[in-house]
């Protein structure tokens, strides 16, 4: 299967995440870096041996097929605009966009040209969540009937070099972490019929105790602590808390219970973990998995099948409509916290194809 050109636009602090793992997937040939400061493409692509580009030489690049969006979250849609109206497919950054609103053009905008968007995150992809998958989907648990799902830390300004953006429009534990724990979800579960939530905000101030701005000051303009229930299609009930107000707790991320069994689901976050399955009166039974992609980091699988997707004319799974009912979502938590009532959820994406087992390295089919 012949290579497809990928353009990278956005290197901050994930793109070395990309970058190492794209290299694990034959499909994906990069053919250049580029950021609103130049300087910082050099960095990167003096780190990986890559060229660096201004985003109008890499826009024109026709051997690109494939802009891989890493900007930050208030830039996604404009730049993802642009790389549609270049003829380029686009796979984003988590969220898609900062509001449904914003988002919305992106998707019709490719559809009109009959381009493909992606948006991560691709983490359900991994190891574990598809082993999890394949759990749920071969009666395992039994009937979904309820779930918890948690993140909660005290906030990003003690480690991220610049932290800022977490804290404005665009931000929040929701918009930053709520896509890895509800896509896990629509995955395992399928999509959303409603949310019910409550947001709150600690303090309108944090200070940054990370390098190189340590001693800043920076103001807070979302809620950092979020939770509510998302009540899926299919009938479960789940708990959701999402927070960077909370210091320390002893949550797992994810567990689903079902009528003959609980399940407890890794970490959204990352590709592989443990695995735990127990019936209603026994032991806690760790559980194998025979999926692929659980050892290691393996961003970049998400824009990989886009690109196996594309030459062979199937969907692609980490896919803008699903991207877009996960950012639906999670805008209804605010929604409901600030009218008192349930929000109803419009989009309905169908379930990504789950991974076979057995896969093979850098193979996805």
């Amino acid at each position: 299967m012949d290579p497809i050109g990928i353009g990278i636009i956005g290197c901050g602090t994930i793109s070395p995440a990309y970058l190492k793992a794209a290299a694990g997937f034959p499909i994906l040939s990069i053919k250049g870096l580029a950021d609103l400061d130049p300087a910082a493409a050099e960095r990167r692509a003096a780190e990986f041996g890559l060229r660096a580009r201004s985003i109008d030489e890499l826009l024109a690049d026709p051997a690109i097929e494939i802009v891989v969006n890493l900007t930050i979250p208030k830039a996604h849609v404009e730049v993802g605009l642009k790389a549609i109206a270049a003829g380029k497919h686009v796979h984003s950054e988590k969220p898609l966009g900062i509001t449904t609103a914003e988002a919305a053009p992106l998707l019709a905008a490719a559809k009109a040209r009959g381009l493909r968007v992606g948006c991560a995150p691709d983490t359900f992809l991994g190891g574990g969540q598809q082993a999890c998958r394949a759990l749920v989907d071969e009666g395992a648990i039994g009937t979904p009937i309820a779930g918890t799902a948690f993140f909660m830390c005290p906030g990003h300004e003690s480690w991220h070099p610049n932290p800022g953006f977490y804290y404005a429009a665009g931000g929040g534990p929701m918009l930053d972490m709520g896509p890895y724990y509800v896509t896990a979800l629509v995955n395992l579960l399928g999509p959303v019929a409603r949310v019910a939530g409550v947001a709150t905000r600690l303090r309108g101030e944090r200070l940054i105790t990370s390098e190189p701005l340590n001693g800043t000051v920076i103001p807070v303009e979302v809620a950092t602590h979020v939770a509510g229930t998302l009540e899926f299609v299919s009938g479960a009930a789940v708990s959701i808390a999402m927070s960077f107000d909370v210091p320390r707790h002893r949550h797992s991320c994810i567990e689903l219970y079902g009528s003959d069994a609980a399940l407890i689901v890794p970490d959204p976050n990352h590709f592989g973990g443990e695995i735990a399955l127990a019936p209603p009166r026994g032991d806690w039974r760790t559980m194998p998995t025979e999926h692929a992609y659980a050892d290691g980091n393996y961003r970049s699988i998400g824009v990989a099948d886009m690109a196996h997707a594309i030459r062979t004319g199937r969907p692609h799974r980490a896919s803008g409509e699903l991207g877009f009912h996960v950012l639906e979502v999670m805008e209804a938590f605010q929604r409901s916290s600030d009218e008192g009532r349930h929000i109803a959820i419009e989009t309905r994406p169908a379930r990504p194809a789950p991974l076979p087992p057995g896969l093979a390295p850098g193979q996805l089919d």
